[in-house]
């Protein structure tokens, strides 16, 4: 099957992007973000394909117009499922789809999604040409350098192959194998060992593909490093334990010459969406959690936390519990410009 002529407006730069965080990078956290970087390729949470099909639609797909560029990340594995979801991912105004072939959960495993279809490229491909052939929108995919036995770099290739031949050219690779039984999700973040030189070998024997690297890549410095050999770099949860270290992507990775936020700004840009949906009748708590990590390591943290984490919840909790908050945190903090610090 041929997939419709590629767009003619230029792709998501994959330069620097947010991980898809289940939990995590909800359209709240993806507007937080936006208002520390405008340049940085943002990721829903994995959605799976049952959920749209047969769910609350607008609850998992809407977004804010501020959130681009973005992208879906699907999870799912029949190629017809995925194909409709992609069709109605670009009727929302995504920039991108991604099929996810790299969460090792247990509850994903039994669906026939995530890492598991590592073990079965034709799948894969049949999902990715379906997938292609229902949009003009960009089809990527993210994955693991392996699974459990199968993770040789011969069946790493064979995988990019295969997959290739369906019209991808956009690998997202997470550094690590995956062990789809023994380990948690959380322990396969950290107890398979990061291999970014495999990544880096990939781009070398297939510098024709996007290859972005995921997996320990815990600063933008780091993530510069990269840069040097991969065509981008995905961050993951520096990026939402510590979302200021956002604040200067848009100048080191992306080259721009304006002046980075200071935490004030972000929080004050945000407000205004943040007083929106209080309106709409969400509660102060699932906006404001995604900034917890805004001080981190700076005086102040810890009354920031504290005040957002004991009254956010509250019924009929606003923006004064945000003040409050602010009102713990030194000036000189506020201020600061990333490269550039106010005295105290």
């Amino acid at each position: 099957m041929s997939a419709p002529a590629r767009p003619a407006k230029p792709t998501p730069p994959h330069t620097l992007s947010v991980a898809p965080m289940m939990d995590w990078t909800d359209r709240h956290c993806r507007v937080f973000h936006r208002t520390l970087t405008r340049r940085t390729l943002l990721y829903t949470e994995m959605v799976t394909t049952g959920a749209i099909l047969h769910g609350d639609r607008d609850r998992h797909l809407a977004f804010d117009a501020g959130e681009h560029p973005v992208a879906l990340q699907l999870g799912g594995s029949d190629a017809r499922a995925l194909a409709d979801c992609t069709r109605i991912a670009q009727g929302y105004g995504y920039d991108e789809v991604n099929l996810n072939c790299g969460c090792p959960s247990d509850r994903v495993s039994s669906g026939s999604f995530g890492a598991c279809l590592m073990g079965t490229p034709d799948v894969v491909a049949r999902a990715v040409d379906a997938m292609r052939a229902a949009t003009t929108l960009p089809v990527t995919v993210k994955h693991r350098i392996g699974i459990d036995e199968l993770d040789s770099y011969e069946h790493l290739t064979g995988f990019i192959r295969t997959v290739e031949a369906a019209g991808c050219d956009t690998f997202i690779v997470h550094a690590r194998k995956a062990w789809l039984s023994g380990l948690s999700p959380k322990e396969n973040r950290e107890i398979p060992p990061l291999r970014h030189e495999v990544v880096r070998q990939l781009k070398a024997d297939f510098p024709h593909l996007t290859i972005v690297l995921n997996g320990g890549v815990l600063t933008l410095d780091a993530a510069q490093d990269a840069l040097a050999w991969a065509d981008g770099v995905m961050i993951g949860r520096a990026a939402y334990q510590d979302p200021f270290i956002l604040a200067r992507a848009d100048q080191d990775i992306f080259g721009e010459d304006t002046l980075p936020v200071t935490r004030r700004e972000a929080i004050h840009a945000y407000l205004p969406y943040v007083a929106a949906q209080l309106q709409a009748g969400q509660p102060l708590n699932r906006m404001m959690k995604h900034t917890l990590g805004l001080f981190a390591g700076q005086p102040g943290a810890r009354h920031w936390k504290r005040t957002i984490s004991e009254q956010g919840h509250k019924p009929g909790a606003g923006l004064d519990v945000v003040h409050a908050a602010l009102a713990g945190v030194p000036d000189h903090v506020l201020d600061e410009r990333p490269g550039q610090r106010v005295p105290a």
